[in-house]
């Protein structure tokens, strides 16, 4: 159950709702909640399969239950429904679909084969036993489902397919057992009898069908919550009364320090406390470089730590973390109605009644007038099956379930459904450089040495982070692999955090890191006027620059070798989805927190 206090008196509540199966269904549960005292708003989305009502606090979750179980659906807050969750991460059975396909090919081929001319159909006994199975066995749902909405006084789906297939399947069991009847008394000869047990059988395999794509839809629109949700840690170090301890996640109070070693996940969005490293917060912000935090920095939960060891101060806990408010606005955005849903669930909200009685206006009025009651009970039946009001409750809300759902997994957050119904007038589009227009994950752009040995430099480089898992080591290790150089034998390797990594390189001290850590150590660049200049050119299109330096052989002091530059490159379909963007009438521009060279750098090939 979510729960966020609007005021004093209001509470909202979010609830899981099972056995909703059209738009009627859900009007059907919205009206039995707004029955109960205390209820100001509900909205229910049939997608989602999610209630979101609000409440003054004396409401009880247990009286909203009870209040779904007597319109004939079951309810559970979403707390106790993490077993169902899990399960929806798996793909739903297929099975159901392929036997009632395997059932059912051999019913309808004679339909299929009549266009060629070729008159043939399976007996009647044999139609009777394909159909049997489906009718009562793989549709069996729709009969209990059916049921329940009898008992309630109401009706659905499932009971207009249940009335319209068990019509069709009655109406040819009936023929079958007078064709029977005519051979057993020698009457036979008068015409092929006409049997409808494909109907019954295709419209339940169709249905079938169509749940499954519904529920394959809703699990692969869930995998963008289920991959936010996988980037908190389940458990977390705290440390108190100077012990370190492992504890679950939802027993971190404020104020507890929490220890985060290199490669770990930051657990709490908090402030750094101790030590200094480097973060990637590349799930959030898109950011492909690293982040630099010390003493006093804040840190968002699900970041990952880099080269250094970080006590940080608990600050947010649960759901008011950043990561947990961004995926409260994803499922907000799924569960919210589009304002032309509004006239959906209207029209829903009286279809199934609609459809009963003009299916039986349709049969007395074929049968009274015509006096065909054969033609009438098809023309009936072809009114139940036909009207399934499935579209009407399905086809908007999943719209948004999946449009949201894809977005989210391209890093593409709506905040609400509103905004993606109205999206086609948009008249401009704002594009965040990092991640969005770029690949968001550093390459090596550029290596500059003093004595012109590039692959030298990059070998020497490589070996300094051959064992670092830092995003920067990652693209150093990457371009020596493209240009085949081996990384050069590496002795006592270390992480410097806040400054770099050191290792003995043959009989020299070699470090790679900040222009900061090279002038404390002696090697400072502004002596290299060419090397500054190139420097300070690439820090204008937006790279970072890491400089290599060695001790003199007789271990006095420490040169500079030269220095290597790290970048982001342009996605390669940044510029035509831009184009394309052009060509239909839409402006683009670019908005970006790095420096002006930098942007620039991107903006003309880009945005």
């Amino acid at each position: 159950m979510n729960s966020a206090t609007l005021s004093p008196k209001l509470q909202e509540l979010t609830l899981d709702v099972e056995g909703m199966t059209c738009a009627s269904c859900v009007g059907r549960v919205e009206k039995a909640l707004h029955k109960v005292s205390g209820v100001s708003t509900v909205s229910v989305n049939l997608a989602t399969e999610k209630a979101t009502l609000t409440t003054t606090s004396d409401v009880t979750v247990d009286t909203l239950i009870a209040a779904i179980d007597r319109a004939g659906y079951a309810a559970s807050v979403p707390a106790a429904a993490q077993a169902a969750a899990r399960k929806s991460a798996i793909a739903p059975p297929w099975w159901p679909v392929a036997v009632g396909a395997l059932f059912t090919a051999p019913l309808i081929l004679p339909m299929l084969l009549m266009p060629f001319g070729i008159e043939w159909q399976l007996p009647g006994i044999w139609q009777l036993l394909l159909a049997t199975p489906v009718q009562f066995w793989l549709g069996a749902r729709f009969y209990r489902a059916g049921w329940r909405a009898v008992k309630a006084y109401t009706g659905n789906m499932d009971l207009l397919v249940a009335l319209g297939t068990s019509a069709a399947y009655g109406l040819s069991l009936y023929q079958l057992f007078n064709q029977w009847q005519a051979e057993h008394h020698g009457h036979a000869g008068h015409g092929a009898a006409h049997f409808y047990f494909e109907a019954s059988a295709a419209v339940i395999t169709l249905v079938l069908l169509g749940k499954w794509l519904e529920t394959h839809a809703k699990r692969q629109t869930a995998d963008a919550i289920r991959a936010l949700d996988a980037l908190r840690p389940d458990k977390a170090t705290v440390r108190r009364d100077g012990v370190d301890s492992e504890v679950a996640l939802s027993a971190i109070r404020l104020g507890d320090l929490i220890v985060v070693r290199p490669g770990e996940r930051v657990a709490v969005d908090g402030v750094v406390r101790e030590g200094a490293s480097h973060l990637d917060e590349s799930m959030l912000t898109g950011e492909s470089l690293p982040i630099e935090k010390h003493g006093g920095d804040h840190v968002t939960g699900g970041a990952i730590n880099g080269d250094g060891l970080l006590l940080i101060e608990t600050s947010a806990i649960g759901a008011e973390t950043v990561l947990a408010r961004i995926i409260r606005m994803v499922e907000h955005a799924q569960a919210a109605k589009a304002p032309i849903q509004r006239l959906v669930d209207q029209v829903s909200a009286v279809f199934v009644p609609v459809v009963l009685v003009l299916a039986a206006l349709t049969l007395l009025a074929w049968g009274l007038i015509a006096g065909d009651w054969e033609q009438a009970l098809l023309n009936a039946v072809a009114v139940l099956v036909i009207a399934c009001p499935c579209a009407l409750g399905l086809a908007t809300p999943t719209a948004i379930m999946a449009g949201t759902g894809v977005a989210a997994r391209y890093g593409i957050l709506i905040k609400d459904a509103e905004a993606l119904e109205v999206a086609h007038r948009i008249g401009v589009v704002a594009f965040d450089k990092t991640g969005t227009l770029t690949e968001g994950k550093p390459v090596l752009a550029a290596v500059h040495a003093l004595d012109n040995d590039t692959g030298k430099l990059l070998a020497l480089a490589a070996a300094l982070q051959r064992n670092s898992e830092h995003p920067l080591a990652h693209a150093v290790m990457s371009a020596a692999a493209q240009k085949h150089i081996a990384p050069a034998a590496a002795d006592d390797s270390k992480a410097v955090p806040g400054r770099g990594t050191q290792a003995l390189i043959g009989n020299r001290l070699s470090y790679l890191g900040s222009a900061r850590w090279m002038q404390e150590l002696g090697a400072t660049p502004d002596r290299h006027a060419e090397l500054a200049g190139i420097a300070k050119t690439l820090e204008q299109q937006g790279r970072t620059i890491s400089w290599l330096a060695q001790t003199e052989a007789d271990g006095s002091n420490v040169v500079l070798l030269g220095l290597l530059a790290f970048g982001d490159t342009l996605k390669a379909g940044a510029q035509p989805a831009v184009t394309s963007l052009h060509a239909l009438g839409v402006r683009t521009v670019m908005l970006s927190g790095d420096n002006h060279g930098a942007a620039a750098h991107v903006a003309p090939r880009g945005a």
